[in-house]
């Protein structure tokens, strides 16, 4: 199974052939200078040229580097290989590292960015319509922000999927590290090990205290520790079985 997702990763994979860029790609409107001319053709057209650009390019990827288009990218050099070509093999094989975390889903930010601004221009068009007392302003800023509005919440929503995605992967990597560590972990363990800062670490901590699978104790000396009773309930067993 570890090998079979190890591939997967791997075919994930690609390179971009104009900056070299190694890994996946990124939403079309996560550039920065995508999202400025995004902007730049929605003011002066009311909209309507941004939508029209957003709906042509949304579901576009490309180069997290150079912005190069990702459909031109290529299965990466391996061993000064030809692109795409197979690996030599090695005289001696290395054991193989272990597989990766599936990448984070994108936050949001091109949605939020573009949808706020599709709800200013609403926003600015109700004004001038109230303010002149001409209907169509205020017809179209209506339309504008209600289209705004549903786009910033569509990226919320994604912004709060990657929160939960990040507390999930932490919380593996935390039950990895209590399985080597015998199922005893302290703050300070967990921050040294994910590369993390105490108070980081110990909201995940907390997070993570059932009170069941998880719960906090504190030694004698006034040490806070967190035992998984499950990982120590193991460990006893295999023990048990070695005897």
């Amino acid at each position: 199974m570890a090998r079979r997702r190890t591939s997967l990763v791997e075919d994930r994979v690609r390179q971009c052939p104009r900056c070299g860029h190694r890994g996946e790609p990124i939403p079309y409107f996560q550039k920065p200078g995508h999202m400025a001319l995004l902007i730049g053709l929605s003011i002066p057209t009311y909209g309507i040229g941004g939508l029209i650009y957003y709906a042509s390019r949304r579901a576009y990827r490309v180069c997290p580097g150079c912005g190069f288009g990702w459909e031109h990218s290529r299965k990466p050099e391996r061993d000064g290989g030809e692109w795409g070509s197979p690996a030599r093999v090695p005289a001696q094989r290395k054991p193989a590292p272990p597989p990766p975390d599936a990448p984070l889903p994108p936050s949001g930010i091109g949605r939020r960015i573009f949808g706020g601004a599709l709800a200013a221009l609403g926003t600015i068009m109700i004004t001038v319509g109230l303010t002149t007392q001409v209907f169509e302003p205020i017809m179209a800023g209506s339309l504008f922000g209600m289209a705004g509005s549903a786009t910033f919440l569509w990226g919320w929503k994604s912004l709060q999927e990657r929160r939960q995605s990040v507390i999930q992967s932490l919380n593996r990597k935390v039950l990895r590290l209590a399985t080597e560590r015998s199922g005893v972990l302290t703050v300070t363990d967990v921050a040294a090990a994910l590369n993390l800062t105490l108070p980081a670490a110990e909201k995940i901590m907390i997070g993570m205290d059932d009170g069941f699978r998880v719960r906090s104790e504190i030694s004698k000396e006034g040490v806070l520790y967190y035992e998984f009773p499950e990982v120590m309930h193991q460990k006893k067993l295999r023990a048990g079985d070695r005897e």
